[in-house]
């Protein structure tokens, strides 16, 4: 079937989080290569326009390229779900799960995945205690953010409260993590259940102190590095590892988990993200051309796995 038989295609892109600029500049991308490929594809704004317009417009199927509250965890996805029209990427449960990541590791961890020491923060933590038992430095997250909002890295003690309550301003949930030094990595998933292969992993080494916000969208001195450096035998782990932790919370159609490893080599699950930035920064992208796919084809790779779900 042409590119062109996949009917109308809207791209969602935008939305009300805050991640919404990282949203634009995927949406805008992958909008330019539907188009390239000879899709019949159009820009759609869930912050502009109510979501019964797919409907109303014939639109028969959505990429969507929307990014934190609203966008990837599970609330577009019931919606769409409700209207009839396929859509890219995992469905409701995978994606509510994915964007908690306390819960995350939860299941994770009742599967036997190997994940990072963490607690959970609230006002009445003590937080001396908690940076006894993690040691520092710690990382501490709002669980259900993304692109490192929110996120700091304690080096000092007594510096857990106030990273905790940074993390507050996002959500309630903040959780402290256990610091592993030795390397972070990210492997891209496409496909689904049996079908899902890994991609080529990446080393993400920063200039910056922690691989924020800042080094992950506006900074050009970030190390990718493909291959990772790793033997292939390590490589061929953690890839292994990615399918498991992917497969486990349900995602469908790509996604991307990201690992880091302790000082002796071990790999632990850190967290999975089943809407994946598609900038030019953005990882997923990177580790398919590293696989020989490009982005035209990746993206049309991704509309055809909708329309089979």
């Amino acid at each position: 079937m042409s590119n062109q038989g996949f009917g109308k295609v809207a791209v969602l892109f935008g939305g009300t989080s805050a991640e919404r600029e990282v949203s634009l500049k995927s949406g805008t991308a992958v909008l330019t290569a539907l188009r390239g490929a000879g899709v019949d594809a159009h820009a759609f704004d869930p912050a502009e326009r109510p979501l019964e317009d797919l409907q109303r417009e014939g639109f028969k199927l959505a990429f969507i390229a929307l990014h934190g509250r609203g966008g990837e965890d599970g609330s577009v996805q019931g919606a769409l779900d409700l209207l009839g029209i396929p859509y890219t990427g995992s469905a409701i449960l995978a994606s509510a799960l994915a964007m908690d990541k306390w819960r995350t590791k939860l299941v994770w961890q009742g599967a036997g995945l190997p994940v990072a020491d963490f607690v959970m923060l609230d006002e009445h933590s003590d937080f001396s205690a908690v940076e006894a038992r993690l040691g520092l430095p710690i990382f501490v997250k709002p669980a259900n953010e993304g692109s490192s909002i929110g996120i700091s890295k304690v080096k000092t003690a007594g510096g857990l409260k106030a990273a905790y309550e940074e993390a507050a301003k996002y959500d309630k949930l903040v959780m402290a993590e256990r610091f592993l030094g030795g390397g972070e990595f990210t492997i891209g998933i496409l496909g689904t259940d049996a079908n899902a292969i890994a991609l080529p992993p990446i080393r993400i080494v920063p200039a910056t102190e922690f691989y924020d916000y800042e080094a992950k969208y506006l900074r050009d001195d970030t190390e990718y590095r493909i291959p990772s450096g790793l033997p292939a035998e390590a490589e061929h782990e953690i890839q292994a590892l990615a399918l498991r932790a992917y497969r486990v919370i349900g995602g469908r159609g790509w996604g991307r988990v990201d690992v880091m490893l302790d000082a002796a080599g071990k790999p632990h699950c850190l967290e999975i993200n089943t809407a994946p930035g598609m900038t030019d920064h953005s990882l997923v992208p990177m580790a398919a051309k590293a696989a020989g796919i490009g982005f035209p084809q990746l993206v049309v790779r991704l509309l055809e796995d909708a329309r089979r779900a």
